[in-house]
Protein backbone atom coordinates (compact mmCIF):
# COMPACT_ATOMS: atom_id res chain seq x y z
CA UNK A 1 0.00 0.00 0.00
CA UNK A 2 1.28 3.45 -0.89
CA UNK A 3 1.00 6.33 1.56
CA UNK A 4 -1.89 8.78 1.37
CA UNK A 5 -0.59 12.36 1.22
CA UNK A 6 -2.21 15.36 2.87
CA UNK A 7 -1.97 18.35 0.50
CA UNK A 8 -4.17 20.77 2.48
CA UNK A 9 -6.43 20.65 5.51
CA UNK A 10 -8.89 17.83 4.84
CA UNK A 11 -7.60 17.26 1.29
CA UNK A 12 -5.69 14.08 0.42
CA UNK A 13 -3.92 12.62 -2.57
CA UNK A 14 -4.35 8.92 -3.22
CA UNK A 15 -1.58 8.35 -5.76
CA UNK A 16 -0.67 5.17 -7.60
CA UNK A 17 2.64 4.64 -9.41
CA UNK A 18 2.59 2.30 -12.40
CA UNK A 19 6.03 1.07 -13.45
CA UNK A 20 4.82 -2.15 -15.07
CA UNK A 21 2.93 -0.81 -18.08
CA UNK A 22 5.22 -0.46 -21.10
CA UNK A 23 2.91 1.58 -23.36
CA UNK A 24 0.52 4.27 -22.15
CA UNK A 25 -2.75 3.97 -24.09
CA UNK A 26 -0.98 0.97 -25.66
CA UNK A 27 1.02 3.30 -27.93
CA UNK A 28 3.28 5.75 -26.01
CA UNK A 29 6.40 4.36 -24.27
CA UNK A 30 6.64 5.22 -20.58
CA UNK A 31 10.16 4.16 -19.56
CA UNK A 32 9.88 6.12 -16.30
CA UNK A 33 6.38 4.87 -15.52
CA UNK A 34 3.28 6.95 -14.92
CA UNK A 35 1.16 7.90 -11.92
CA UNK A 36 -2.62 7.85 -11.56
CA UNK A 37 -4.01 10.33 -9.05
CA UNK A 38 -7.24 10.39 -7.11
CA UNK A 39 -8.17 12.97 -4.47
CA UNK A 40 -10.35 12.84 -1.36
CA UNK A 41 -11.83 15.72 0.66
CA UNK A 42 -12.95 14.92 4.23
CA UNK A 43 -15.42 17.53 5.49
CA UNK A 44 -19.02 17.67 6.73
CA UNK A 45 -19.64 15.94 3.42
CA UNK A 46 -16.89 13.79 1.90
CA UNK A 47 -16.02 13.83 -1.78
CA UNK A 48 -13.74 11.67 -3.91
CA UNK A 49 -12.45 13.32 -7.08
CA UNK A 50 -11.85 10.74 -9.82
CA UNK A 51 -10.55 7.23 -9.29
CA UNK A 52 -7.60 5.28 -10.74
CA UNK A 53 -7.12 2.62 -13.39
CA UNK A 54 -8.82 -0.64 -12.49
CA UNK A 55 -6.42 -3.11 -10.92
CA UNK A 56 -3.53 -0.65 -10.65
CA UNK A 57 -3.99 -0.39 -6.87
CA UNK A 58 -5.27 -3.46 -5.05
CA UNK A 59 -5.68 -1.47 -1.82
CA UNK A 60 -7.56 1.48 -3.35
CA UNK A 61 -10.71 1.10 -1.24
CA UNK A 62 -8.63 0.46 1.88
CA UNK A 63 -6.83 3.74 1.34
CA UNK A 64 -10.13 5.60 1.01
CA UNK A 65 -11.40 3.98 4.20
CA UNK A 66 -8.15 4.84 5.99
CA UNK A 67 -8.99 8.53 5.49
CA UNK A 68 -12.76 8.34 5.98
CA UNK A 69 -12.76 6.03 8.97
CA UNK A 70 -16.41 5.25 9.78
CA UNK A 71 -17.63 8.10 7.61
CA UNK A 72 -19.58 7.49 4.42
CA UNK A 73 -18.51 8.78 1.03
CA UNK A 74 -21.11 11.32 -0.10
CA UNK A 75 -19.90 12.30 -3.58
CA UNK A 76 -17.72 10.99 -6.37
CA UNK A 77 -16.77 13.81 -8.77
CA UNK A 78 -15.96 12.50 -12.26
CA UNK A 79 -13.84 15.12 -13.98
CA UNK A 80 -12.72 12.73 -16.72
CA UNK A 81 -14.15 9.41 -17.91
CA UNK A 82 -11.05 7.92 -19.54
CA UNK A 83 -10.61 4.43 -18.07
CA UNK A 84 -7.25 5.15 -16.40
CA UNK A 85 -9.22 7.54 -14.15
CA UNK A 86 -12.69 6.01 -14.06
CA UNK A 87 -11.62 2.38 -13.75
CA UNK A 88 -12.52 2.02 -10.07
CA UNK A 89 -15.93 3.75 -10.25
CA UNK A 90 -17.67 0.39 -10.15
CA UNK A 91 -15.88 -0.74 -6.99
CA UNK A 92 -16.59 2.59 -5.29
CA UNK A 93 -20.30 2.30 -6.16
CA UNK A 94 -20.46 -1.16 -4.62
CA UNK A 95 -18.62 -0.16 -1.44
CA UNK A 96 -20.61 3.09 -0.97
CA UNK A 97 -24.14 2.39 -2.26
CA UNK A 98 -25.44 5.84 -1.29
CA UNK A 99 -22.70 7.83 -3.03
CA UNK A 100 -23.78 10.42 -5.60
CA UNK A 101 -21.82 10.66 -8.83
CA UNK A 102 -21.23 14.22 -10.01
CA UNK A 103 -20.60 14.99 -13.66
CA UNK A 104 -21.96 16.84 -16.66
CA UNK A 105 -24.40 15.74 -19.35
CA UNK A 106 -21.65 14.21 -21.49
CA UNK A 107 -20.26 12.40 -18.44
CA UNK A 108 -23.64 10.75 -17.97
CA UNK A 109 -23.75 9.72 -21.63
CA UNK A 110 -20.32 8.08 -21.48
CA UNK A 111 -21.05 6.50 -18.09
CA UNK A 112 -23.98 4.63 -19.60
CA UNK A 113 -21.53 2.56 -21.62
CA UNK A 114 -19.46 1.70 -18.56
CA UNK A 115 -21.83 1.37 -15.62
CA UNK A 116 -25.34 1.45 -17.05
CA UNK A 117 -28.04 3.90 -16.03
CA UNK A 118 -27.34 5.25 -12.54
CA UNK A 119 -30.75 6.91 -12.19
CA UNK A 120 -30.92 9.34 -9.29
CA UNK A 121 -27.42 8.35 -8.15
CA UNK A 122 -26.10 10.68 -10.84
CA UNK A 123 -26.05 14.41 -10.09
CA UNK A 124 -25.62 16.58 -13.20
CA UNK A 125 -23.73 19.85 -12.91
CA UNK A 126 -23.38 22.70 -15.37
CA UNK A 127 -20.71 25.30 -15.97
CA UNK A 128 -20.30 27.49 -12.88
CA UNK A 129 -22.34 25.31 -10.51
CA UNK A 130 -21.01 24.90 -6.98
CA UNK A 131 -21.37 22.44 -4.12
CA UNK A 132 -20.61 23.10 -0.44
CA UNK A 133 -19.01 20.27 1.53
CA UNK A 134 -18.76 22.34 4.72
CA UNK A 135 -15.48 24.21 5.00
CA UNK A 136 -14.69 23.38 1.39
CA UNK A 137 -16.71 24.49 -1.64
CA UNK A 138 -16.39 22.91 -5.08
CA UNK A 139 -16.95 24.92 -8.26
CA UNK A 140 -17.36 23.11 -11.58
CA UNK A 141 -16.01 24.36 -14.90
CA UNK A 142 -16.66 22.67 -18.23
CA UNK A 143 -13.43 22.28 -20.24
CA UNK A 144 -14.50 20.08 -23.16
CA UNK A 145 -11.89 18.50 -25.42
CA UNK A 146 -9.05 18.88 -22.95
CA UNK A 147 -8.84 16.20 -24.15
CA UNK A 148 -12.18 14.29 -24.12
CA UNK A 149 -15.59 15.89 -24.76
CA UNK A 150 -16.83 15.44 -21.19
CA UNK A 151 -13.73 16.80 -19.44
CA UNK A 152 -14.34 19.30 -16.67
CA UNK A 153 -12.28 20.79 -13.85
CA UNK A 154 -13.19 21.32 -10.23
CA UNK A 155 -11.96 24.32 -8.23
CA UNK A 156 -11.94 24.19 -4.43
CA UNK A 157 -12.18 27.82 -3.35
CA UNK A 158 -11.14 27.55 0.32
CA UNK A 159 -7.69 26.09 -0.32
CA UNK A 160 -7.57 27.44 -3.90
CA UNK A 161 -6.96 24.03 -5.47
CA UNK A 162 -7.70 23.26 -9.11
CA UNK A 163 -8.45 19.59 -9.78
CA UNK A 164 -7.56 19.75 -13.46
CA UNK A 165 -8.24 16.25 -14.87
CA UNK A 166 -5.55 15.34 -17.44
CA UNK A 167 -4.50 18.96 -17.97
CA UNK A 168 -1.09 19.83 -16.51
CA UNK A 169 -0.26 16.15 -16.34
CA UNK A 170 2.98 14.39 -17.17
CA UNK A 171 4.45 10.99 -17.85
CA UNK A 172 6.73 9.62 -15.14
CA UNK A 173 6.14 7.96 -11.78
CA UNK A 174 6.53 10.25 -8.78
CA UNK A 175 9.30 8.21 -7.15
CA UNK A 176 8.35 9.19 -3.61
CA UNK A 177 8.04 12.91 -4.42
CA UNK A 178 4.28 13.26 -4.84
CA UNK A 179 4.29 17.03 -4.37
CA UNK A 180 6.64 19.65 -5.77
CA UNK A 181 7.83 20.43 -2.27
CA UNK A 182 10.03 17.36 -2.83
CA UNK A 183 10.80 17.64 -6.53
CA UNK A 184 11.36 20.20 -9.24
CA UNK A 185 9.66 20.93 -12.55
CA UNK A 186 13.00 20.45 -14.32
CA UNK A 187 12.78 16.75 -13.46
CA UNK A 188 9.54 16.45 -15.45
CA UNK A 189 9.75 19.10 -18.17
CA UNK A 190 10.70 16.73 -21.02
CA UNK A 191 8.11 14.11 -20.11
CA UNK A 192 5.49 16.79 -19.50
CA UNK A 193 6.02 18.16 -23.00
CA UNK A 194 5.92 14.66 -24.49
CA UNK A 195 2.67 14.03 -22.60
CA UNK A 196 1.18 17.34 -23.72
CA UNK A 197 2.21 17.09 -27.38
CA UNK A 198 1.07 13.51 -27.88
CA UNK A 199 -2.02 13.37 -25.65
CA UNK A 200 -3.40 16.91 -25.53
CA UNK A 201 -1.61 18.71 -28.37
CA UNK A 202 -4.31 18.30 -31.00
CA UNK A 203 -6.65 20.35 -28.80
CA UNK A 204 -4.52 23.46 -28.29
CA UNK A 205 -7.42 25.74 -29.20
CA UNK A 206 -9.59 24.14 -26.52
CA UNK A 207 -6.73 24.43 -24.01
CA UNK A 208 -6.60 28.15 -24.72
CA UNK A 209 -10.36 28.43 -24.15
CA UNK A 210 -10.04 26.57 -20.86
CA UNK A 211 -7.16 28.78 -19.71
CA UNK A 212 -9.20 31.87 -20.54
CA UNK A 213 -12.21 30.54 -18.63
CA UNK A 214 -10.09 29.76 -15.57
CA UNK A 215 -7.92 32.89 -15.71
CA UNK A 216 -9.85 34.72 -12.99
CA UNK A 217 -9.31 31.93 -10.45
CA UNK A 218 -6.66 32.25 -7.77
CA UNK A 219 -4.98 28.87 -8.20
CA UNK A 220 -2.47 28.01 -5.48
CA UNK A 221 -2.29 24.28 -6.16
CA UNK A 222 -2.69 22.17 -9.31
CA UNK A 223 -3.94 18.63 -8.82
CA UNK A 224 -3.62 16.80 -12.11
CA UNK A 225 -4.52 13.17 -12.66
CA UNK A 226 -0.91 12.35 -13.67
CA UNK A 227 2.28 13.46 -11.96
CA UNK A 228 3.10 15.46 -8.83
CA UNK A 229 0.84 17.97 -7.13
CA UNK A 230 2.10 21.41 -8.17
CA UNK A 231 2.02 24.23 -5.60
CA UNK A 232 5.42 25.90 -5.51
CA UNK A 233 5.64 25.77 -9.32
CA UNK A 234 1.96 25.86 -10.31
CA UNK A 235 2.36 29.11 -12.21
CA UNK A 236 5.26 27.75 -14.26
CA UNK A 237 3.28 24.64 -15.19
CA UNK A 238 0.31 26.74 -16.33
CA UNK A 239 2.74 28.89 -18.32
CA UNK A 240 4.12 25.86 -20.16
CA UNK A 241 0.63 24.72 -21.17
CA UNK A 242 -0.14 28.24 -22.35
CA UNK A 243 3.04 28.29 -24.46
CA UNK A 244 2.58 24.83 -25.97
CA UNK A 245 -1.10 25.35 -26.74
CA UNK A 246 -0.21 28.56 -28.60
CA UNK A 247 2.24 26.50 -30.73
CA UNK A 248 5.08 28.67 -29.47
CA UNK A 249 8.55 27.11 -29.70
CA UNK A 250 12.13 27.62 -28.60
CA UNK A 251 14.67 29.05 -31.04
CA UNK A 252 16.11 25.57 -31.53
CA UNK A 253 16.56 23.19 -34.46
CA UNK A 254 15.90 19.50 -34.97
CA UNK A 255 16.91 17.26 -37.88
CA UNK A 256 14.89 14.10 -38.42
CA UNK A 257 15.85 11.78 -41.24
CA UNK A 258 14.84 8.48 -42.84
CA UNK A 259 17.62 6.39 -44.36
CA UNK A 260 17.82 2.77 -45.52
CA UNK A 261 21.50 2.53 -46.44
CA UNK A 262 22.99 5.47 -44.53
CA UNK A 263 23.21 7.89 -47.47
CA UNK A 264 20.53 10.25 -46.14
CA UNK A 265 21.94 9.72 -42.64
CA UNK A 266 25.36 11.00 -43.80
CA UNK A 267 23.63 13.99 -45.37
CA UNK A 268 21.75 14.80 -42.15
CA UNK A 269 24.97 14.62 -40.15
CA UNK A 270 26.76 16.80 -42.68
CA UNK A 271 24.04 19.45 -42.41
CA UNK A 272 24.36 19.40 -38.59
CA UNK A 273 28.16 19.67 -38.82
CA UNK A 274 27.95 22.58 -41.25
CA UNK A 275 25.47 24.41 -39.01
CA UNK A 276 27.78 23.94 -36.03
CA UNK A 277 30.61 25.42 -38.06
CA UNK A 278 28.36 28.42 -38.71
CA UNK A 279 27.88 28.92 -34.98
CA UNK A 280 24.52 27.18 -34.42
CA UNK A 281 24.70 25.00 -31.31
CA UNK A 282 22.18 22.61 -29.80
CA UNK A 283 20.98 21.00 -33.03
CA UNK A 284 19.46 17.56 -32.36
CA UNK A 285 19.57 14.80 -34.98
CA UNK A 286 17.22 11.78 -34.95
CA UNK A 287 16.75 8.66 -37.06
CA UNK A 288 13.00 8.24 -37.59
CA UNK A 289 13.47 4.45 -37.53
CA UNK A 290 15.30 4.44 -34.19
CA UNK A 291 13.49 7.03 -32.08
CA UNK A 292 9.87 6.45 -31.13
CA UNK A 293 7.34 8.74 -32.78
CA UNK A 294 6.28 10.26 -29.45
CA UNK A 295 9.74 11.71 -28.83
CA UNK A 296 9.94 13.12 -32.35
CA UNK A 297 6.55 14.82 -31.96
CA UNK A 298 7.73 16.29 -28.66
CA UNK A 299 10.94 17.60 -30.25
CA UNK A 300 8.99 19.25 -33.07
CA UNK A 301 6.81 20.90 -30.42
CA UNK A 302 10.00 22.19 -28.77
CA UNK A 303 11.83 23.48 -31.85
CA UNK A 304 10.86 26.26 -34.23
CA UNK A 305 13.21 25.07 -36.96
CA UNK A 306 12.50 21.60 -38.33
CA UNK A 307 14.57 19.81 -40.98
CA UNK A 308 13.13 16.63 -42.46
CA UNK A 309 15.09 14.35 -44.77
CA UNK A 310 13.94 11.20 -46.52
CA UNK A 311 15.26 8.66 -48.94
CA UNK A 312 12.90 7.58 -51.72
CA UNK A 313 10.78 4.53 -51.01
CA UNK A 314 8.40 3.15 -53.65
CA UNK A 315 8.35 6.58 -55.32
CA UNK A 316 7.29 8.16 -52.04
CA UNK A 317 8.88 9.11 -48.74
CA UNK A 318 10.05 6.44 -46.28
CA UNK A 319 7.00 4.94 -44.49
CA UNK A 320 8.03 6.01 -40.98
CA UNK A 321 8.71 9.56 -42.17
CA UNK A 322 5.26 9.48 -43.76
CA UNK A 323 3.83 8.41 -40.40
CA UNK A 324 5.54 11.33 -38.68
CA UNK A 325 4.31 13.81 -41.29
CA UNK A 326 0.75 12.47 -41.12
CA UNK A 327 0.88 12.72 -37.34
CA UNK A 328 1.91 16.37 -37.51
CA UNK A 329 -0.96 17.08 -39.90
CA UNK A 330 -3.28 15.33 -37.44
CA UNK A 331 -2.08 17.50 -34.56
CA UNK A 332 -2.31 20.67 -36.63
CA UNK A 333 0.83 22.23 -35.19
CA UNK A 334 1.51 25.71 -36.61
CA UNK A 335 4.30 28.28 -36.62
CA UNK A 336 7.19 26.04 -37.65
CA UNK A 337 9.91 26.79 -40.20
CA UNK A 338 10.87 23.87 -42.40
CA UNK A 339 13.75 22.64 -44.54
CA UNK A 340 13.55 19.40 -46.51
CA UNK A 341 16.20 17.24 -48.12
CA UNK A 342 16.84 13.68 -49.26
CA UNK A 343 18.40 11.21 -51.62
CA UNK A 344 17.35 8.68 -54.22
CA UNK A 345 18.76 6.05 -56.55
CA UNK A 346 16.70 6.80 -59.68
CA UNK A 347 13.23 8.38 -59.82
CA UNK A 348 13.06 10.03 -56.41
CA UNK A 349 9.93 10.55 -54.33
CA UNK A 350 11.05 11.36 -50.80
CA UNK A 351 11.58 15.07 -51.30
CA UNK A 352 8.60 15.30 -53.65
CA UNK A 353 6.36 13.91 -50.90
CA UNK A 354 7.93 16.16 -48.29
CA UNK A 355 7.04 19.14 -50.49
CA UNK A 356 3.41 18.03 -50.34
CA UNK A 357 3.66 17.88 -46.54
CA UNK A 358 5.08 21.41 -46.51
CA UNK A 359 2.09 22.66 -48.49
CA UNK A 360 -0.44 20.78 -46.36
CA UNK A 361 1.08 21.86 -43.03
CA UNK A 362 1.45 25.50 -43.93
CA UNK A 363 4.96 25.51 -42.47
CA UNK A 364 7.27 28.07 -44.07
CA UNK A 365 10.07 26.66 -46.21
CA UNK A 366 13.33 28.29 -45.15
CA UNK A 367 15.13 27.44 -48.40
CA UNK A 368 14.84 25.42 -51.59
CA UNK A 369 14.74 21.64 -50.94
CA UNK A 370 17.80 19.59 -51.91
CA UNK A 371 17.75 16.03 -53.25
CA UNK A 372 20.73 14.15 -54.70
CA UNK A 373 21.05 10.91 -56.61
CA UNK A 374 23.45 8.28 -55.37
CA UNK A 375 25.74 7.94 -52.39
CA UNK A 376 27.07 10.46 -49.91
CA UNK A 377 30.17 11.41 -51.88
CA UNK A 378 32.01 14.62 -50.99
CA UNK A 379 30.52 16.21 -54.08
CA UNK A 380 26.99 15.21 -53.13
CA UNK A 381 27.44 16.29 -49.50
CA UNK A 382 28.60 19.70 -50.66
CA UNK A 383 25.23 20.23 -52.33
CA UNK A 384 23.59 20.41 -48.88
CA UNK A 385 25.82 23.19 -47.60
CA UNK A 386 23.71 26.06 -49.03
CA UNK A 387 20.70 24.57 -47.22
CA UNK A 388 22.65 24.31 -43.96
CA UNK A 389 23.94 27.88 -44.35
CA UNK A 390 20.46 29.28 -45.04
CA UNK A 391 18.95 27.54 -42.02
CA UNK A 392 21.87 28.57 -39.81
CA UNK A 393 21.40 32.20 -40.75
CA UNK A 394 17.67 31.99 -40.06
CA UNK A 395 18.28 30.50 -36.62
CA UNK A 396 20.95 33.04 -35.69
CA UNK A 397 18.63 35.86 -36.70
CA UNK A 398 15.84 34.35 -34.58
CA UNK A 399 18.10 34.06 -31.53
CA UNK A 400 19.19 37.69 -31.55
Amino acid sequence: MQTNVSIAEGVYLIGVNDRRTALFENIWPIPYGVSYNSYLIRDDKCALLDTVEFGSEGAYLDRIEEILGERELDYLVVNHMEPDHSGEIGTVLKRYPSVKLIGNAMTRKILLGYTGDLGDRFMEVKDGDSLSLGKHTLHFYMTPWVHWPETMMTYESTEKILFSADAFGTFGATDGAMTDALTDLAEYREEMRRYYSNIVGKYGGMVQKALAKLSSLDVKTLCSLHGPVWSRQAGEVIGLYDKWSRCEADEEAVIIYASMYNNTAHMANHIADRMAERGVTGVKVYDVSKTHLSYLISEIWRCRYVMLGSCAYNADMFPLMELLCNSMLHYGLKNRELAIFGSCSFGGGGVRSLRKFAEASGWELMCEPVEVTGTATPANLAKFEPLADAVAERIKAGRK
